[in-house]
């Protein structure tokens, strides 16, 4: 959402349920839950089971919200600071989406 300057649109509140939302509706976190962290349990730990994998979840979710607030801010601050920067990123990221789409395309044709 961008304005007329360039400037993001909408409060902290919204982009913080948006990407809730989108980390939180990831399926790759379920087939994380489900093939990483049962092994790092024990049944014969003093916790029961389902709290330490509550645990290690929470441990996850924790961490990833901080590694996320210091690369968003970080970035938001740099790109801000050079829009050259800004456009070179926006142009790599695009070449890097339209490459893996061609070679999924090209993949999926040679199956």
């Amino acid at each position: 959402m961008h304005g007329g300057g360039g400037q993001l649109q909408g409060s902290a509140a919204t982009w913080w349920f948006k990407g809730f939302g989108v980390s939180g509706l990831n399926p790759k976190v379920f087939l994380l839950f489900l093939a990483i962290l049962p092994q790092f349990t024990d049944r014969t730990a003093a916790w029961p089971l389902p709290v330490q994998i509550l645990t290690l979840g929470l441990v996850h979710i924790v961490t990833c919200a901080i590694v996320y607030l210091v690369v968003g801010y970080g970035s938001g601050a740099v790109l801000r600071s050079r829009p050259t920067a800004s456009r070179i990123v926006g142009r790599i990221s695009g070449a890097a989406m339209i490459a893996i789409g061609a070679f999924l395309i090209v993949d999926r044709l040679l199956l």
